[in-house]
């Protein structure tokens, strides 16, 4: 207990207690045992320091020295060491595949997979029927050619990946035909044009930014020429007098020519989303039906699954690609392959793709369904905020996002919050931001036209309670 004749009176450096004698302290078995004595040790160094620091410069107080006093602050300070980097937040952006929080959501039958191949030891690549060797792609190779059409698969840990390891296998030091229009630039910068000389390919431009031609693809055939490749734009839209070559019409001048047409399909999907009252995007069957002979997409966009990167189409190439050594290096864990499987698996079963793949149904939750849980939850944030933030249950839109039909918008509701007191509203909205995110499940937001929006498409009922929890009490 703190000798309260302390308070107030100030410290010298001699005052500061040994480091023994704190360890030895009642008051600081209770770090011993959650974090152990080498972090324990290293925390009350810190913080000895620190005392001694401000001995010098006459700003300690006696108290401080109290040994309940240090303990509880080399608790607070390893409690906070220990807190993981990489934590759940609530996604109120509006963007429902957001690339900086994680793309897309898990259903459960993959985390229970994970769970097991976490702990427990697993076939990665094992035979089971022959005891032998196996190779860890056939866990997938099967249910991917069914899905797809295509004569063969492999995996590696997304799809950047997946086309350097393409380009590598199959054009190295050769020239690929891409069309101006379809040079796009990923996230973090990446761009194909990079990732094209990385490989080893030397690209060769053909047609402008918004038109290119059949012919600009033949007049840039040469001895040099290892495939004719198409990039879908799934991160952005040309409009207006356009024109671009199908893959159909693509893979024909290839093949006439004796080379493989290849698509970076980019997102990448199994199924028709019109059927689910989406927007049109080529799936991967029908890229493979047109005629491509390798196809490469993303595993955690529009599939719904783990961050990977996909190839798919002829045997023969895809035989080619296994055999490069940059397969190794980019080769994927027995984790993402325990999450893919099942999330292929669901694709078995259409006719429940919208229950049980999370990321369809947050994609396809109807305005009327979210509409409810703004108006429920107005009241608790309109309290949390105090009376110089006006809430509002709106209408808004969402986005599929990530790089997956990105003009494409989805009728929502949410919150929207404005500033009604006095001084300037962005100054405000940007203060709350930050107080959201630094709530114990960090609740990220965008703000816009004067306004911070908390849009609830990826709010699902089974969170409400949690985040309304930790709104009970004021924030500001």
């Amino acid at each position: 207990m703190a000798d309260h004749r302390s308070e107030g009176v100030v410290a010298a450096v001699s005052d500061i207690p040994a480091l023994d004698r704190l360890l030895n302290a009642d008051a600081m078995r209770a770090s011993l045992d959650t974090y152990g004595r080498t972090q324990v040790v290293a925390a009350l160094r810190r913080d000895l320091d620190a005392l001694r620091q401000r001995a010098l410069a006459g700003s300690l107080m006696r108290h401080e020295l109290d040994a309940a006093a240090v303990a509880a602050r080399t608790a607070a300070a390893l409690a906070k060491t220990a807190e993981p980097r990489l934590r759940a937040v609530y996604n109120l952006t509006g963007t429902v595949l957001h690339t900086n929080l994680g793309r897309a959501l898990l259903p459960d039958a993959a985390v229970a997979s994970v769970l097991r191949a976490l702990t427990s030891p697993a076939n990665l690549e094992f035979d089971l029927d022959t005891g032998g060797r196996g190779d860890r792609d056939d866990l997938i190779d099967d249910v991917l050619c069914e899905l797809t059409g295509a004569e063969a698969a492999t995996v590696v840990n997304n799809n950047a990946a997946a086309v350097l390891l393409m380009l590598n296998a199959l054009a190295d030091r050769r020239e690929v035909v891409v069309s101006r229009g379809e040079l796009v630039e990923i996230g973090g910068a990446f761009r194909i044009p990079d990732i094209m000389k990385r490989a080893g390919a030397k690209l060769v431009e053909v047609g402008t930014t918004n038109r290119t031609h059949a012919a600009d693809y033949e007049s840039a055939i040469g001895p040099r020429t290892a495939m004719l490749m198409k990039v879908h734009c799934s991160n952005y839209a040309v409009t207006g007098f356009t024109k671009s070559v199908g893959v159909s019409e693509v893979a024909a001048l290839a093949h006439a020519r004796g080379l493989p047409a290849t698509v970076d399909l980019g997102s990448g999907t199994l199924v028709d989303l019109t059927q689910f009252g989406l927007p049109k995007e080529d799936t991967v069957r029908e890229t493979i039906a047109a005629g491509a002979d390798l196809v490469t997409f993303s595993g955690d966009k529009l599939l719904g699954g783990p961050q990977a990167g996909l190839l798919v189409g002829r045997a023969d190439l895809i035989r080619k690609i296994k055999k490069n050594p940059l397969k190794r290096a980019l080769r994927v864990g027995k984790l993402t392959l325990a999450a893919l499987e099942p999330v292929l698996n669901l694709y078995r079963a259409p006719e429940f793709l919208a229950e049980r793949l999370t990321t369809l149904r947050l994609l396809t939750r109807p305005q009327r369904d979210i509409q409810p849980l703004a108006e429920r939850l107005r009241g608790t944030v309109a309290h949390a905020l105090g009376a110089n933030y006006a809430v509002q249950a709106v209408p808004m839109f969402s986005q599929i996002g990530s790089g997956a039909l990105p003009v494409d918008q989805l009728p929502s509701f949410g919150l929207a919050v404005r500033y009604t007191g006095s001084g300037r509203p962005g100054r405000h909205l940007d203060k709350l931001e930050t107080m959201l995110r630094r709530l114990p499940t960090p609740v990220i937001g965008r703000i816009g036209d004067d306004a911070l929006w908390l849009d609830l498409r990826c709010l699902e009922a089974r969170d409400e309670a949690a985040f309304a929890a930790q709104l009970a009490e004021p924030l500001t």
